[in-house]
């Protein structure tokens, strides 16, 4: 009991509305909508993530694909089975591509497109840490706001003070201990997860452009080319 007595003495709900709540609001004000709702989905995939088990996977999807280039065509690449959405999407581009340059421009639009998104998602949690301190010492100054306007009253000089220690250590924990690391953590998956992605896509083209540059490679027209009737 005397522990759990000692523990709730670091338990204050008006100092966790300070520095949490305004944490919140202030990492929000520097977000979009969709990157608050990225920043928290991200939360999941973010302790399941094995960077260099994704990697090998996309070695061995590639693998596939060019195998089966040589043998059908890159219109079956979509045919390739592969785990991840992104080589999935990846596949059905390629097969689906008219030339290697609008597969190049597709993959650098989804690169570019998927590094923003991951950006903003961490972005938003190093919000949150950079905040963390500031409101920690807003609660501070309150405290002791609060010390200095009570100092006839004993009883009312206790409270103040544990608001303006408490909103400073948990400030601190905030930043430093949750939404730091969780920032740094999804921005070092995100730059694990652009370069095996990067060198996927780069052998991708490689092999559009040795597909699609031979004359037997151009796509047929999608639909029948009506002849005359003379």
């Amino acid at each position: 009991m005397d522990a759990i007595g000692q523990l709730a003495h670091f338990i204050d709900p008006v100092s966790l509305a300070i520095v949490g709540g305004g944490s919140l609001l202030a990492a929000i004000a520097r977000s979009t909508r969709d990157d608050v709702s990225r920043a928290f989905a991200a939360l999941g995939p973010m302790l399941r993530a094995d960077p260099d088990a994704d990697a090998q996977a996309a070695v061995r999807a590639v693998n596939a694909i060019e195998a089966l280039a040589q043998v059908r065509g890159i219109a079956c690449a979509d045919r390739v089975e592969t785990a991840g959405r992104f080589l999935k999407r990846a596949a059905f581009q390629l097969s689906d591509a008219a030339s290697a340059d609008a597969f190049a421009l597709w993959a650098r639009d989804e690169l570019e497109g998927r590094r923003r998104r991951h950006d903003a998602a961490a972005g938003f949690w190093r919000a949150m840490a950079d905040a963390g301190p500031a409101m920690g010492m807003i609660g501070t100054i309150v405290g002791l706001i609060g010390m200095f306007s009570a100092m006839d009253d004993a009883a009312a000089i206790g409270p103040a003070m544990a608001l303006a220690m408490l909103t400073t250590l948990y400030g601190v924990i905030l930043s430093g201990a949750i939404a730091g690391p969780i920032a740094a953590r999804l921005e070092r998956l995100a730059e694990a997860e652009r370069a095996w992605q990067t060198r996927a896509l780069d052998r991708l083209e490689r092999l559009a452009r040795a597909e699609l540059a031979s004359p037997a490679a151009i796509r047929p027209p999608l639909r029948p080319v009506l002849q005359d009737a003379a």
